[in-house]
């Protein structure tokens, strides 16, 4: 069965280490590898990958007879440095894949909301070649509490209700059922003279306030 590379990679980088403090000295040899495989509890395989990346990086030499010697205190230096870079790198290009995945999801809320703005924009201007106004229901108007279609805003007015804009929400071509509110904004609009007649019809009190 294969060994995973974090395994040997990490004795490697714990020998390094260990020469660097003065454990195994320049010249030394370290202790074979069943006994080296004993003391980090590995199979022998994976002692033999983890001493090959050393030799690979000029740390240890192996002889013919597998007698492992430690050749540099500044290789072991260099190679933990360089793993650190790489390690670096590395969560550095998670950190960078994790940032680009959030940006294309911000991307894609930016081009919901332009969208929807464009959409608004357009039912807006196709309704009435006038710009529509807004205006605010009193807390005490008659309207308070009535639906569209009770209140005929149309027949009444000669206005058309585009929008109700309550807070920070914005509801566009509001159907027939919707209940009108106090402090509502209405934005409407209608052919000429139809503004004063909303405003009147809108502002005017409940019977009982």
């Amino acid at each position: 069965m294969s060994t995973s590379p974090s395994i040997y990679h990490s004795i490697s980088l714990d020998i390094a280490q260990r020469i660097i403090n003065g454990d195994f000295p320049v010249g030394g040899k370290i202790s074979g590898r069943s006994l080296l495989a004993g003391h980090y509890n590995v199979s022998p395989e994976t002692i033999r990958k983890a001493v090959a990346l050393l030799k690979d990086a000029n740390v240890l030499s192996v002889s013919q007879g597998k007698e492992i010697r430690i050749t540099s205190v500044e290789q072991a230096y260099y190679y933990i440095e360089h793993h650190k870079s790489m390690h670096s790198v590395y969560s550095l290009k998670q950190e960078l894949e994790l940032l680009l995945q959030r940006k294309q999801e911000i991307d894609r809320q930016l081009e919901d909301v332009l969208t929807n703005i464009i959409s608004y924009s357009d039912r807006l201007k196709n309704l009435t070649p006038y710009n529509p106004v807004e205006i605010k229901i009193s807390s005490t108007s008659h309207v308070v509490g009535k639906t569209i279609t009770e209140l005929k805003l149309w027949q009444n007015t000669g206005a058309t209700l585009v929008a109700i804009r309550r807070g920070s929400e914005i509801t566009v071509s509001p159907g027939p059922l919707a209940v009108l509110q106090g402090n509502d904004q209405l934005v409407v609009v209608g052919q000429a003279g139809f503004f004063q007649r909303f405003t009147d019809f809108i502002q005017a009190p409940a019977a009982d306030a």
